[in-house]
C-alpha cells in the first residue's frame, strides 16, 4: 500500500475541519431562519438538535473517517464496504461521492456571488442616490403577519441589482447588467480558485488554505461584529430600531413559536447544514488520521469553532443590523424572503446608509468568500480521493476533472436560474439528500459493523484513542434516537415540500420541464458514482487475481 497523506499540524487539521464546516450557512442561511423562526425560539431546538443530532453524528462521521483510512479508504464506498459485508454496501455508499460533488455545483455559483459583491462594493457599483430606504421606512410599520407576504425591498436599487445579475429580471427592465457575462466572469473564477487549491493536495492546498482564509475570516467577522455594536440606533427619530433591538430578538425567546414543527425541522436542519454533516467530506479529512488519534476532543474543537461562527458572530452582524437600520417587521419580512434577500439586497441597502460603507461592505462579501470557498474545497476533496485511491489519479487531474464536471453541471443553474433549476438541487442535495446519507452511515456503523472480535463495535472504534471521554449516554443515543430522528426528518421535509418541490405543483408550467431536467441531472450523476464504484471494485478485483 502506498503511503497515504497525512496533516501537516493538528492545528492544520482542527481549522481545515472548521473550514469545511463554517460557510455560506452561518453568515446567511443562520440570521435568516433564527429571523424567520421566532428569533430566541429558535435557538431552543437548534441548541437541541446540536446535541442529539449534530454532535453525536459529527462523532460517529470522525470515526468512520479514521476507520476508513486504517484500511486505505478516504471515501465512504469503501468505509461501506468494510463495515458491511454486503455487495450493496459500496454502492449505497457512493452517494458520499456524488453528494458533495453535486452540493458543490451549486455552492460555488452562489460563492462566487459574494466575490463578485465584494468587488462591486468596493467600486460602489450598487450605489444609488435612490436606494429605495424611504420606502423600506414606511414599510416598517407593518404588522409581522404582513411582513409573511411583503417584500418591502423590492423596489430598491439593491435588489434590481441584485435580479440583474442573476439574469432574472425581463431584458427589457434591466439596469446594471444587460447580459450573464459578469455573473459567468465570476463563477469561473471561483471554479478556477477551487481547482487550484485542490490541485495543491491535503496538506499544500487545503491545510495552507485554512490556515490563511480561516483567520482572516475571524478577523473580519470580529471587525464587523464590533462595527455592528457601535452602530447603536441610527436614527433617533426611530428609537426602537437599534442594535440592542436586534440583539433582544435573536436572543429573547418567543416561546409561542415552539408549537411550530417547522420550527423544530428547519432547526435541525441548520445543524445538517452548519456541521456539514451528510457530505462525506468529514469523513474524508478524518480518514487521513493516524490510527489512534484523538477524535472526541477534536471533533469537538471544530464543531465549537463553527458554532462560536455561527451563534456568536453571525448572530451579531445581518440581524443586528438589518433592525437598527429597518425594523424588526421589516427584517422579518426580507429574512421570510430567502437567505439572498437578507445577504445581497438587505446588506447592501444597509452599507450605503453607513460611514465607510463600502469598507464594510467589502468586507462582509469578503466574509462570506472566505467562508465559502473553505466549505467548497471540502465538497470537492471525497471524488479527488476516490479517484487517487482506486484509479492513482493525481490531485491535478482529478482537480480539472471536477472543474469540468462544476462547470458542465452548473451552467444551466446559472442560465436557468429563473425557473428555480438551483432549488431543486438544494432541496434534493442540500436538504434531502445529506439526510439520506446519515441514515445510511448511522445504520450502516451502528448496526452493521461487526470488528474482529466479539468486543470490537461501533463505540469500541468511537471512544479509541481519545483524549476526553465521550460520556456513555451517547451511545443509545447514536444507536436508537439519531436513526428515528432522521427518519421523522425525512418524513417532516417530504410532507412540508410534497406540493412544491415533489409534485411541482405550484411552479409555472412553462418552468416544469427545466425543474424535471436538474432532477434527471441529479439522479444521472449518483448513478455516475454508483458505476464510478462498480468500475473500481471490479478493477480491484481484477489486480488481487493477478497479483496471485
Amino acid at each position: 500500500m502506498t503511503q497515504r497523506e497525512q496533516w501537516g499540524t493538528r492545528f492544520g487539521l482542527v481549522l481545515a475541519m472548521a473550514g469545511n464546516a463554517i460557510g455560506l450557512g452561518n453568515f446567511l442561511r443562520f440570521p435568516r431562519l433564527a429571523a424567520q423562526y421566532g428569533g430566541g425560539a429558535f435557538l431552543i431546538p437548534y441548541f437541541i438538535a446540536l446535541l442529539l443530532l449534530g454532535i453525536p453524528l459529527m462523532w460517529l462521521e470522525w470515526s468512520m473517517g479514521r476507520f476508513g483510512g486504517r484500511y486505505g479508504h478516504s471515501t465512504t464506498p469503501g468505509m461501506f464496504d468494510e463495515m458491511w459485508k454486503s455487495k450493496y454496501a459500496k454502492y449505497i455508499g457512493s452517494l458520499g461521492l456524488s453528494l458533495p460533488l453535486l452540493f458543490a455545483v451549486f455552492y460555488t455559483y452562489i460563492e462566487s456571488w459574494t466575490l463578485a459583491y465584494s468587488y462591486y462594493s468596493a467600486t460602489g457599483a450598487y450605489y444609488s442616490t435612490d436606494v429605495g430606504l424611504d420606502t423600506v421606512a414606511a414599510s416598517a410599520e407593518i404588522t409581522v403577519s404582513q411582513a409573511d407576504a411583503a417584500n418591502p425591498l423590492a423596489n430598491s436599487a439593491t435588489n434590481q441589482f441584485l435580479r440583474d445579475y442573476q439574469g432574472v429580471s425581463d431584458p427589457g427592465s434591466r439596469v446594471y447588467f444587460h447580459s450573464l457575462w459578469p455573473a459567468m466572469s465570476f463563477w469561473l473564477v471561483a471554479i478556477l480558485l477551487n481547482c487550484w487549491v485542490i490541485s495543491r493536495g491535503l496538506s499544500g492546498g487545503i491545510e495552507r488554505l485554512a490556515k490563511i482564509a480561516m483567520p482572516l475570516l475571524f478577523i473580519f467577522a470580529v471587525v464587523l461584529a464590533v462595527r455592528v455594536l457601535m452602530y447603536g440606533t441610527p436614527d433617533p427619530a426611530h428609537s426602537e430600531r437599534s442594535v440592542w433591538a436586534g440583539l433582544n430578538f435573536i436572543w429573547e425567546p418567543q416561546f409561542s413559536a415552539l408549537a411550530d414543527f417547522n420550527v423544530w425541522l428547519m432547526a435541525a436542519g441548520q445543524i445538517f447544514f452548519t456541521l456539514s454533516i451528510g457530505t462525506g467530506s468529514i469523513q474524508c479529512y478524518a480518514s487521513y488520521l493516524k490510527p489512534d488519534d484523538d477524535i472526541a476532543l477534536t471533533g469537538l474543537t471544530t464543531a465549537a469553532t463553527n458554532e462560536f461562527a455561527e451563534v456568536i458572530l453571525g448572530a451579531t452582524i445581518a440581524i443586528p443590523i438589518a433592525v437598527a437600520t429597518l425594523g424588526v417587521a421589516t427584517t422579518q419580512a426580507v429574512a421570510a424572503q430567502g437567505s439572498f434577500n437578507l445577504g445581497f439586497v438587505a446588506m447592501p441597502v444597509i452599507f450605503e446608509t453607513m460611514p465607510f460603507g463600502r469598507v464594510f461592505g467589502t468586507l462582509w462579501f469578503l466574509l462570506l468568500f472566505f467562508a465559502g470557498i473553505t466549505s467548497s474545497v471540502g465538497l470537492c476533496q471525497p471524488l479527488v480521493a476516490f479517484l487517487k485511491d482506486e484509479f492513482g489519479i493525481q490531485e491535478r487531474t482529478s482537480a480539472i476533472i471536477c472543474g469540468l464536471t462544476m462547470f458542465g453541471l452548473g451552467l444551466p443553474i446559472v442560465l436557468l436560474l429563473k425557473t428555480g433549476y438551483l432549488d431543486q438541487y438544494d432541496f434534493w442535495v442540500g436538504t434531502f439528500g445529506l439526510v439520506v446519507l446519515a441514515l445510511a452511515e448511522t445504520v450502516v456503523f451502528a448496526w452493521c459493523y461487526r470488528g474482529a472480535s466479539s468486543t470490537e463495535s461501533f463505540w469500541h472504534e468511537m471512544t479509541r484513542g481519545n483524549q476526553i471521554r465521550i460520556p456513555t449516554f451517547f451511545r443509545p443515543v447514536i444507536r436508537y434516537l439519531v436513526p428515528a430522528v432522521l427518519v421523522l426528518l425525512l418524513s417532516g421535509w417530504v410532507w412540508q415540500s410534497y406540493e412544491d418541490a415533489i409534485l411541482l405543483r405550484q411552479a409555472l408550467p412553462e418552468h416544469r420541464a427545466s425543474l424535471w431536467a436538474a432532477r434527471i441531472s441529479i439522479l444521472l450523476v449518483v448513478v455516475g458514482h454508483g458505476l464510478l464504484v462498480h468500475f473500481a471494485w471490479k478493477r480491484r478485483e481484477f489486480h488481487s487475481k493477478k497479483v496471485e
